[in-house]
């Protein structure tokens, strides 16, 4: 007996947020396909159903997590200030930066990306875009409103990446708060 359509849907996106949690805690070389499904609860065999390649299960897995944190933790492009700000202080918490519930693939698998094939790298490059447009002011930014959400972005991936990777907890919290504060002072000078 074939499964429904509704029960195809539910193992893959079971498979794809199985796989976003482990990528994001362990890369993608120390995480098997084995290791996911037994994650997930399913056999090696269901993975082939889903997916051709470890490869492919790691681009879905990255626009996934980033999807799956949208609309509760990412600002739409015309947020207001408080709205930013509120994204700003989430994300360079410490709760991020432990990967509590939120796993965001741009932060937690930035220095694996050098070393992915081009398939990998332009998804993840699709997802930096997408936040860099959401935390400019607008679909049409002046090309300094442009330029002040890059820099937000790459100091906010960049400051979870080392808070991430730093032995000093202590270190790393005060990572986060230098981050967060420059951040914020930016915000309300934008504002």
């Amino acid at each position: 007996m074939a499964w429904s359509e509704q029960h195809k849907q539910r193992s893959r996106e079971k498979i794809l947020t199985t796989a976003a949690g482990l990528f994001a805690r362990q890369g993608f070389d120390n995480v098997s396909i084995d290791q996911v499904m037994q994650a997930a609860g399913m056999t090696r065999g269901a993975f082939y159903a889903h997916f051709s390649s470890k490869t492919g299960l790691y681009a879905e897995a990255i626009l996934h997590a980033a999807n799956g944190s949208g609309d509760d933790f990412l600002p739409e492009s015309n947020a207001t200030a408080e709205q930013r700000e509120a994204f700003i202080r989430a994300y360079l918490s410490e709760t991020h930066c432990q990967g509590g519930s939120i796993h965001c693939p741009l932060a937690f698998l930035v220095s694996d990306m050098a070393h992915q094939d081009e398939g990998v790298r332009s998804t993840w490059s699709q997802v930096f875009q997408g936040l860099v447009k959401r935390m400019a002011k607008g679909e049409a930014g002046t090309p300094e409103e442009q330029q002040a959400a890059l820099r937000s972005v790459v100091m906010m991936i960049g400051g979870v990446a080392v808070a991430r990777a730093l032995g000093d907890q202590a270190l790393a919290s005060e990572v986060l708060e230098a981050c967060r504060s420059d951040l914020l002072k930016a915000a309300v000078a934008d504002s």
